[in-house]
């Protein structure tokens, strides 16, 4: 029997805002344990919640990028649960009457374009985080987590595939960080991912038991643990056996999974709305002010990016990958007007020198304006494209103009005829059986003579020049 997949995924994304989502502790990662709270996030008796205007202006942009229906009205509920890392006993969240529902998010799967449906995205609180390596033999509770605010976003099953799951959760995040919502670090737990998977029969409507996955810190865990899982159901669906419903941990570091628990029904919850918190409430006009202040989001860009520079799909999806990217190759194609050589520069040795120092264009040390100058060098024949590389790292160390950094560093291009046939013929007189070898019909030892001559001048001869003279010369009777 063939099956089909059938996945959906529910993602909790940090909101990044400086102060929790119901009291005034400052959010920080990697501090103290248990310095950032209060008798709110502590859940001390008679401390009452205040809604953080700023949590809600964010997941309120993060709804309508998603081109999701949002409500005026949501309706603040408990969920109840004991963990030691939750000190009330319950998380404030949204059930019922959430912030929004109805959205989708286009993105490239294996097949080409894809479409998932956003179910819902409500906003809610996080826990705190227990540690396992502080003490022997016992584990520790830290709160500073405790009240950090959080959007969670439920996607409909639409998902067929492990490798179409993670390539949504990759567009997801580029969305995210355009709208610079959450900073989406996985590693700190900014954004976190659970997959929901079942199998059915092909054709069949009716959709099968499913497990949950947690516990995954990266995108590429999520596709392995998917495909793990997706070959276990299988396995025990055509051997005759049932699927139970139940959730499951990923183990990177084992790259296996194992179960936690039965899974849980919203019932077994015990939602009810929260007394201390009045229905949030957007007023009149919120909603299209903050629709109207949305950024260009990637694939809008990429659209743009392709019509507006005649640039290639590949070349404007990787130039949009993020938005310092975007925003320094179009800085750039502007100061040249040369959106080709821009694009080129930018994906190659610009970000080749980015990922060395472990940087990112947003904090690059070397402008648009100082690039467009040091391609300007090129164009005019006054710097080699070999030697242009060479002053692009020096640029990066210091603010010197590019034009100095040549002259210091003796990169100027000769471009003196003289010279540059002293050159040639030196190289040529060097290497009589490659000469012959090239006129009886080995071309291809153009190159290794070019290669001579550019060595010869320590890289300073003019490459166009350099390879007229030697044709001219080689191709003599």
């Amino acid at each position: 029997m063939t099956w089909d997949v059938v996945i959906g995924v529910e993602i909790h994304v940090q909101l990044g805002t400086e102060r929790k989502l119901f009291c005034g502790d400052r959010v920080s990662f990697g501090e103290a344990p248990n310095t950032h709270v209060c008798p709110v996030c502590l859940g001390l008796p008679g401390a009452l919640p205040t809604v953080n205007p700023e949590a809600v202006r964010l997941a309120l942009t993060t709804a309508l990028a998603l081109d999701c229906a949002v409500h005026p009205r949501s309706v603040w509920a408990r969920k109840s649960y004991f963990y030691p890392d939750l000190p009330k006993g319950y998380q404030i969240s949204q059930l019922e009457e959430p912030l929004a529902t109805d959205g989708r998010l286009v993105f490239d799967g294996a097949d080409g374009e894809r479409s998932v449906r956003i179910r819902r995205i409500h906003m809610e609180e996080d826990a705190g985080k227990l540690v396992h390596d502080r003490f022997p033999d016992v584990s520790a509770v830290d709160l500073n987590r405790a009240g950090t605010p959080l959007v969670e976003i439920v996607t409909e099953p639409d998902l067929r595939s492990a490798a179409d799951t993670r390539a949504f959760l990759g567009a997801l995040k580029q969305v995210l960080e355009y709208l610079d919502v959450s900073d989406c670090n996985m590693e700190e737990g900014s954004l976190r991912a659970d997959a929901n998977v079942s199998l059915r029969p092909v054709g069949t409507e009716e959709l099968g038991t499913k497990t949950e996955i947690k516990n995954v810190n990266s995108f590429s865990g999520v596709e392995r643990a998917l495909e793990l899982e997706i070959e276990r159901q299988r396995a025990v669906l055509e051997a005759g056996g049932r699927i139970e419903q139940q959730t499951l941990l990923w183990d990177d570091h084992r790259g296996t999974i194992r179960p936690m628990r039965s899974k849980e029904q919203s019932h077994d919850y015990r939602y009810f709305p929260d007394p201390d918190l009045p229905a949030l409430i957007l007023r009149e006009g919120e909603i299209d002010t903050a629709r109207a202040e949305l950024p260009e989001l990637p694939r809008e860009r990429r659209t743009r990016l392709v019509a507006a520079h005649a640039l290639s799909e590949y070349d404007a999806s990787v130039l949009t990958q993020t938005v310092a990217t975007a925003d320094y190759f179009e800085a750039v194609a502007a100061a040249t007007g040369d959106a080709k050589t821009a694009a080129n520069w930018v994906m190659g040795p610009v970000q080749a020198l980015v990922n060395e120092r472990r940087e990112d264009l947003a904090g690059f040390p070397i402008g648009p304006d100082r690039l467009a100058a040091l391609l300007a060098l090129v164009e005019e024949g006054v710097v080699s494209d070999g030697a242009a590389k060479k002053v692009l790292v020096l640029l990066a160390e210091e603010e010197t103009a590019p034009r100095e950094v040549v002259e210091r560093e003796g990169l100027v291009q000769v471009r003196d005829s003289a010279q540059l046939e002293s050159w040639v013929t030196d190289v040529l007189d060097e290497h009589p059986d490659e000469v012959e070898r090239y006129r009886a019909g080995e071309t291809r030892l153009l190159g290794f003579l070019m290669g001579g001559v550019m060595r010869r001048s320590g890289g300073q001869a003019d490459p166009r020049q350099v390879n007229e003279l030697l044709r001219s010369v080689l191709d003599r009777p």
